[in-house]
């Protein structure tokens, strides 16, 4: 069985009482194929900017996700930064989302991938 996973990739910026990380890599079709990863062939489908780095797109298929379907525009990723409660991370605050080339990501799926 494949599992397709169409939706964001991402650069996050975060911070918790523990510290913070600048451009970490995010975004829920990350997340869910590196963990999906475990159980079932992954194929993504999702679009980054110039500038993704490369070390990035290794980890996904070091973890033998499918990244034909990931398509580099000309632009930047997507970005999110958000702050995390001290005391409770279930509650944190979005201080700047930036759409950037995921704006007009519209999914094209390849007659193998539907």
């Amino acid at each position: 069985m494949t599992i397709l996973v169409v939706g964001s990739v991402a650069y996050d910026s975060v911070a918790t009482a523990q510290g913070s990380r600048q451009d970490a890599l995010g975004g829920s079709a990350t997340y869910f194929s590196l963990s999906g990863s475990n159980f079932a062939k992954v194929g993504i489908v999702a679009v980054v900017g110039d500038d993704f780095r490369t070390e990035d797109v290794e980890l996904l298929k070091s973890h033998h996700v499918d990244t034909s379907g990931l398509k580099t525009s000309r632009g930047k990723t997507f970005r999110w930064a958000g702050e995390y409660d001290a005391r409770d991370v279930n509650i944190r605050q979005t201080l700047d989302t930036q759409l950037n080339v995921f704006a007009d990501f519209e999914p094209e799926l390849t007659q193998e991938q539907r």
